[in-house]
């Protein structure tokens, strides 16, 4: 039995939980997150007003679903209740971060500014010229965004310059050392 799959998920107060079928809808005020899982897959409330997933076999695919099937439903309410961040430093020297409007303006050693367009789900926030924090309720949605920001300058290893992830460590390379010798 999956240890993950097999824990209820509690729901916090001022958050609603509507189960229809296979469809799973997470309300909190004005927002909503609506998402539709495998019809194998048995979704319920129980007594105490947690949500609960079994699966119908221990076949192979029901085994990894059930699993998936909870912690995805449990990331929709924590993603509304408390809402998910990444943080991104930028590492160089000229190299900087700035808001204009709903774009962020990056200068990251190219001839040109790259720019990075706020996308619906997604608030971008620049508390300092050398850090940018992505916030939103969905957490694919959040990770998959820094991880494009990250990609328009990924960190290199000889000099560390370019745009990770807060706390992220960047191994560092030797040059070339074997210069004139044969």
């Amino acid at each position: 039995m999956s240890r993950i799959g097999r824990k209820e998920i509690p729901v916090p107060a001022g958050i609603e939980v509507a189960v229809d079928g296979s469809t799973v809808t997470v309300t909190k005020g004005k927002e909503s997150v609506t998402q539709t899982f495998d019809s194998s897959m048995k979704i319920s409330r129980n007594d105490a007003g947690a949500i609960v997933v079994e699966r119908p076999s221990d076949d192979k695919e029901h085994r990894s679903l059930h699993g998936l099937t909870r912690t995805l439903i449990n990331n929709m309410i924590v993603g509304l209740d408390k809402g998910y961040s990444k943080e991104l430093e930028i590492v160089g020297t000229g190299y900087r971060a700035a808001k204009q409007g709903r774009d962020l303006v990056m200068n990251l050693g190219y001839s040109h500014q790259v720019v990075v367009p706020e996308i619906e789900g997604i608030t971008i926030e620049v508390p300092a010229p050398n850090k940018i924090v992505i916030k939103g309720v969905d957490k694919q949605q959040v990770g998959q965004f820094a991880a494009d920001v990250r990609g328009k300058r990924p960190p290199e290893p000889y000099k560390g310059k370019g745009i990770r992830y807060a706390g992220e460590v960047v191994k560092h390379k030797e040059g070339k050392a074997g210069k004139g010798k044969k």
